[in-house]
């Protein structure tokens, strides 16, 4: 079911410069929390996803979820028994806090003057998320490409709030030649 909340009124400052807040963050559920909240999972979407991992085509979602086969009842991720929680990226168009979104100094969309986010930027979101919830442990973090690499960062920085951590096809880091590659997509959308 699609959810959205507000993880908090105030500002906070992001790893590459800047601030942003109050930050909303959407998100997808599946299954039930259990009630000493020990059966959480975190699925970390990659770039071109959103938080409709599983789950039929309907408003918003014209497909079934991206990762419909491995989430549901009896899956590999089985939301009999956990409860998943799937989030909007920061930055991304599909309800988390991004360019479209009001920034209150303006009462104008964000546009090109929405902050640089990174994965860390990410993953603290998805601490505070895990907060809200009331979830202090994920039984299991898992992503693919970006979202794998959240499911690193969030390991690497957040080490007691994981259980598991399953990345796929993802890097701790990246090449430092892939800014150069990257910087032709980056400056085509800058003049956007």
């Amino acid at each position: 079911m699609p959810s959205a909340v507000l993880l908090g009124a105030s500002a906070v400052q992001m790893v590459a410069g800047g601030t942003l807040g109050p930050i909303t963050v959407a998100y997808e559920t599946w299954g039930r929390l259990s009630p000493t909240a020990d059966n959480a999972v975190l699925v970390c979407h990659a770039l071109t996803g959103d938080s409709h991992a599983a789950g039929p085509a309907g408003h918003g979602h014209p497909q079934l979820g991206w990762w419909n086969p491995i989430i549901g009842p009896g899956r590999a991720i089985d939301t009999v028994r956990y409860f998943v929680v799937c989030p909007n990226v920061l930055g991304g168009c599909q309800g988390t806090t991004g360019p479209a979104s009001i920034d209150p100094a303006t009462g104008r969309p964000y546009g090109a003057s929405f902050p640089v986010t990174t994965i860390l930027d990410q993953v603290a979101v998805e601490a505070a998320l895990a907060d809200r919830l009331g979830i202090e442990r994920w039984a299991a973090v898992v992503g693919g490409s970006m979202g794998g690499m959240q499911a690193l960062s969030l390991a690497a920085n957040w080490p007691h709030i994981a259980a598991r951590v399953l990345p796929i096809s993802a890097t701790a880091w990246r090449a430092g030649d892939i800014g150069v590659r990257l910087s032709g997509a980056r400056a085509a959308v800058d003049t956007e």
